[in-house]
């Protein structure tokens, strides 16, 4: 009897869409470390693939925002357009995912361009959790 062991495949932003559905926010956040901490070590030519499919919806609009913020904000790092499927998603009122005094300045001081145009309020360092 061989034992297979199916070769590593990163998280796309796709699957994690799909793992934050009915996750409690701890483990949504842990979530998006995996991924980022994930895609960092992704080689930047096939970063593309990580982000290009449309994640389903999750049940929750402010995370399905995010999704397309983290898109287009991973994007732009590398240097890329942001995926088409980015365009539709925005908030008509500002959410701010750390909801502290102190995390709601600094957000509103700190937080990236595509996650502000979204009403995404969260500080880019928030980003850098791995």
């Amino acid at each position: 009897m061989t034992d297979r062991v199916s070769p590593y495949e990163p998280l796309t932003l796709e699957r994690l869409g799909a793992l934050l559905a009915g996750a409690d926010e701890a483990r949504r956040w842990r979530l998006v470390a995996e991924f980022l901490e994930e895609y960092r070590w992704e080689p930047v030519d096939s970063r593309t693939d990580l982000l290009s499919a449309e994640p389903v919806p999750t049940g929750d609009e402010h995370w399905d925002v995010f999704l397309a913020a983290l898109a287009e904000h991973l994007s732009a790092k590398d240097g890329r357009g942001a995926p088409q499927w980015v365009e539709s998603r925005s908030l008509r009122r500002f959410w701010f995912p750390f909801n502290t005094r102190a995390a709601r300045v600094d957000a509103m001081v700190h937080a990236p361009a595509a996650f502000r145009r979204r009403g995404v309020y969260v500080a880019a360092h928030e980003l850098n959790v791995a």
